[in-house]
């Protein structure tokens, strides 16, 4: 709770407890732990016991809520003052309050019917359960049949379903269809997933169960085993036992009784959401793990909160009286100052992530594109025996298609959370990917060169294109952009960075490439290619045009060295996730225009020009260009 209370900069709390020793001890701890963190308490309520009728005194402590200073409440208590409590708030309607409340919750949340209640918003702090194998299985498929003698079950189906058993004498009510399972419940009902209360009565069992086979092995190592099934135990004398209890449940979670071994707290941390009315769920939105007072973690996903109505500001908004202070400290680099000055608050984690609109507009053209790349690689090897598919190395286009696919999806790595994996494969992936389009566009290039040379009389190089040794430049190249990224790796490889002053209460996530110098010798070695392609292309692009591709592989090295000649300055004049994306766009752009100059002239002339992809278009279009030239 405390974790929670500096978490938002909560610093003036109301605490309801119930008029019990346990609600004094606790009251008493959570004073002295506020009391240390400068917490103040705005007023300590006592909650009145749990009656059969209430009076209208029982419950007006609710209305004093309403006009109290302090918009966060503490309850904590047992499950009858926690039904007084949301009885109380049917009659004294409170929003803008935020309550903090203990694990029993769960056990009124379903009381919550109606839209605007006081508690919806609230926070339920339970120990962490873990779900038990084979429960949801067993729920789904059982059914009051299976066991007749269980009435409690029968009760409960009834009650739920609204439908009996076949065989039962019920009256009125219908008989349930085969298939009705405790599966399809009404939307507010949720029996398959264990609840805090279930969980810590499963765990009770197990406990009972292990203590009570504790103590038959003992009695039998002193008498016979008909001695030790003759002396029932009373529950006093398996204290003991219990004490020194510590298994492991089938859910893979420690369970220890022994308090001096217990040291390891991990708490759930859920938000009770009644939207729409009725539907009365707790729903996890962060967690608790501690090892020790001096090793506290608490882990919030704020986006998931449901805020209670009229609940407008997240921090700040139960803030005690402040006067002015002597002197001004700085605050922590994780934290920053409030608009009042007179407090620190916790920064928010922020980066270029999935949900946002700029991360899923950038996820939509990948996959766009990746599709549309996957589409044209399909449709060639459909058309692969027509000439236009076969001009220019066959096995280069389906390379270079091929090599698209990851330079559009490696954009991928670059959304999301980072963390050091993605720092590394960033990069890494990035130069390598290229590294192989730009060359395969390279000896694309070099092959179209090849083709007409081999024309002219008198020249001898016919085996270098027969052989295929322009298809030598892919490796030879991609094993070069290997050497420099290994020594990239080896020296100075990228990390996780984080910079707390680019924006005002935010702590950007980045990537830091590491060392920067070999990050531009990575992008210069790819640059390098590129210019050299561009300029072997440009040199054939006056070579005869049917079935040449010298011209889209000129135009396409010219959109790819604008990109990244323009990405330079605009990189380096942006910082934090927009920096991130301007990356992630100028892949998308040049992957793009080598799939668009290259490939779109080609697959206009197989899907809307077919008379054009074959020998005779060829000659036909031949001797209409001779009669035009005579002409």
């Amino acid at each position: 709770m405390m974790s929670l209370l500096l978490h938002f900069g909560w610093t003036w709390v109301a605490i309801f407890i119930s008029d019990d020793m346990k609600g004094e001890l606790f009251l008493r701890d959570l004073k002295a732990e506020m009391l240390k963190k400068s917490i103040c308490v705005a007023f300590a309520e006592k909650l009145p016991a749990t009656k059969t009728m209430y009076k209208p005194s029982d419950i007006t402590f609710m209305a004093r809520i309403r006009v109290s200073s302090a918009n966060v409440h503490i309850l904590y208590g047992e499950v009858g003052s926690l039904i007084t409590v949301d009885i109380a708030a049917e009659f004294y309607l409170t929003t803008g309050k935020v309550w903090i409340m203990t694990a029993k919750w769960d056990i009124v949340v379903y009381e919550m019917n109606h839209m605007l209640h006081s508690f919806h918003g609230g926070f339920s702090l339970s120990p962490h359960n873990a779900e038990v194998p084979g429960l949801r299985q067993f729920l789904a498929t059982s059914n009051p049949s299976r066991y007749p003698e269980d009435f409690y079950f029968s009760k409960l189906w009834l009650s739920f379903l609204e439908c009996s058993p076949p065989g039962s004498f019920c009256g009125k009510i219908g008989v349930c269809s085969p298939n009705t399972s405790l599966q399809f419940l009404p939307g507010n009902i949720d029996l398959m997933t264990v609840s805090d209360s279930s969980y810590f009565i499963y765990n009770a069992v197990h406990a009972v169960a292990h203590a009570l086979h504790q103590r038959l092995l003992e009695e039998t190592e002193m008498c016979s085993p008909e001695c030790a099934q003759l002396h029932r135990p009373l529950p006093w004398q398996l204290h003991p036992f219990l004490k020194k209890t510590e298994f492991t449940n089938s859910a893979g979670s420690l369970i220890s009784l022994d308090e001096e071994r217990r040291h390891l707290a991990q708490y759930d941390i859920k938000n009770t959401v009644n939207f729409p009315a009725g539907l009365g769920l707790l729903v996890k939105v962060g967690e608790f793990v501690s090892g020790s007072p001096h090793d506290e973690g608490l882990v919030i996903n704020e986006e998931r909160i449901e805020w209670p109505v009229g609940f407008t500001e997240v921090r700040l908004l139960s803030t005690g009286d402040t006067t002015d202070a002597d002197q001004c400290t700085r605050c922590p680099t994780h934290e920053y100052p409030n608009r009042g000055r007179d407090r620190c608050l916790p920064k928010t984690v922020d980066f270029l992530s999935f949900t946002d609109p700029l991360g899923m507009a950038l996820i939509c053209a990948a996959l766009c594109f990746s599709a549309l790349t996957a589409a044209v690689l399909g449709l060639f090897v459909r058309h692969r025996d027509t000439p236009i598919v076969k001009a220019n190395n066959r096995a280069l286009s389906y390379t270079l298609l091929i090599s698209l696919l990851p330079c559009f999806l490696c954009t991928l790595l670059f959304i999301g959370r980072p963390n050091a994996a993605t720092c590394v494969l960033q990069q890494i992936t990035f130069g390598l990917v290229f590294t192989v389009a730009v060359s395969t566009v390279l000896a694309k290039t070099i092959t179209v060169i090849l083709a007409f040379m081999i024309t002219k009389p008198g020249r001898s190089i016919r085996w270098l294109l027969v052989s295929g040794a322009s298809n030598l430049v892919i490796p030879i190249c991609s094993l070069i952009q290997i050497i420099l990224c290994a020594v990239w790796l080896g020296t100075s490889p990228p990390f996780i960075d984080t910079d707390a002053h680019l924006e005002h209460g935010h702590i950007i996530i980045v990537c830091n490439k590491g060392s920067l110098a070999a990050f531009y010798c990575v992008l210069g070695y790819l640059g390098s290619l590129a210019l050299l392609s561009f300029t072997v292309a440009f040199l054939a692009r006056n070579l005869p045009d049917t079935f040449n591709e010298a011209k889209f592989l000129t135009f396409s090295m010219l959109v790819f060295c604008s990109v990244w000649v323009t990405f330079l300055p605009v990189y380096h004049s942006t910082k934090g996730k927009v920096m991130v994306a301007v990356e992630v766009f100028s892949i998308l752009a040049s992957s793009a225009g080598l799939l668009g100059c290259i490939f779109a002239p080609k697959c206009y002339i197989i899907l809307l020009r077919p008379e054009r992809n074959s020998l005779h278009g060829f000659r036909d279009k031949t001797r209409a260009s001779k009669r035009n030239l005579s002409s």
